[in-house]
């Protein structure tokens, strides 16, 4: 009997020895988990990467490495290989942003390995064999100065820019914005999404409710369906992630948060 009670004993003691030695690696992996770093910006049409420099100083400052892509506006196709050549360059996991049409972009882009989450500034999300165009059509936006020349090329008349895309900007800078525009592929607004990745990654949205470009009711739409977390920012114009560059770069850090990585 002695004995039976010697080997209960032991293994009791030895089934608490294993579950000490196991207990601190689980704390451990757990200490593992840290927000993510890397940042890739996507910017939308008829813009370039430049004015994301407001967002780029606030995240950099906090230690974030951020990435602006310069996509030529030229094709789909080919602003998708723009911003696959930055997302190889990631050394981890990241989250990638897009503004207006950059939300198309990132949409499909938004499946490579290196993206954890997707952040919407006031962009497109379409859904697989949606187009931006069409969605726009059945939530109709404010704006009437886009121009669309027979070559194929379309921008925002540069008289409407400031009424239409940067109402709360200073006039001058959104004058500047005008007269520097990107004329952009009209076909890149009818190219049907394939590969939605919002439906597999978490997404967050920040809807302009001021927004001419883009029915704001179309940002609360697309939002809502993608379940992303979502906040709305007041008088903001489409020119929102210039306009209001504290409030996007809280909103991408709350994702480099929450999208943590192992």
């Amino acid at each position: 009997m002695k004995n039976v009670n010697k080997t209960i004993i032991g293994l009791i003691m030895t089934a608490m020895l294993l579950f000490n030695i196991l207990l601190p690696s689980t704390t451990v992996h757990a200490q593992e988990v840290s927000p993510v770093k890397n940042i890739v910006l996507v910017h939308g049409a008829f813009v370039d990467g430049s004015g994301w420099k407001p967002v780029y100083e606030i995240l950099t400052k906090k230690g974030y490495h951020v990435t602006i892509v310069q996509q030529p506006l030229t094709s789909f196709e080919n602003d998708l290989a723009a911003i696959q050549r930055i997302l190889d360059q990631q050394n981890g996991p990241c989250i990638l942003v897009g503004h207006s049409y950059g939300g198309g972009l990132i949409t499909e882009a938004g499946n490579d390995a290196h993206v954890v989450g997707l952040v919407y500034i006031a962009a497109h999300a379409p859904d697989k064999g949606e187009s931006e165009a069409d969605n726009g059509k059945r939530f109709p936006p404010a704006y009437k100065s886009l121009q669309k020349p027979a070559n194929g090329f379309d921008y925002i008349d540069p008289n409407q820019f400031y009424a239409d895309f940067a109402a709360d900007l200073p006039k001058e800078k959104a004058e500047f914005m005008a007269n520097a525009q990107m004329p952009t592929a009209d076909g890149v607004f009818h190219t049907a999404i394939k590969n939605p990745a919002w439906r597999v990654k978490p997404s967050w949205y920040m809807v302009a409710r001021a927004d001419r470009i883009i029915n704001p009711d179309l940002e609360r739409m697309y939002a809502k369906r993608a379940n992303s977390t979502t906040v709305e920012v007041d008088g903001a114009s489409h020119s929102v992630f210039e306009s209001h560059p504290k409030e996007v770069a809280q909103l991408i850090i709350d994702a480099t948060n929450k999208a943590s990585s192992k």
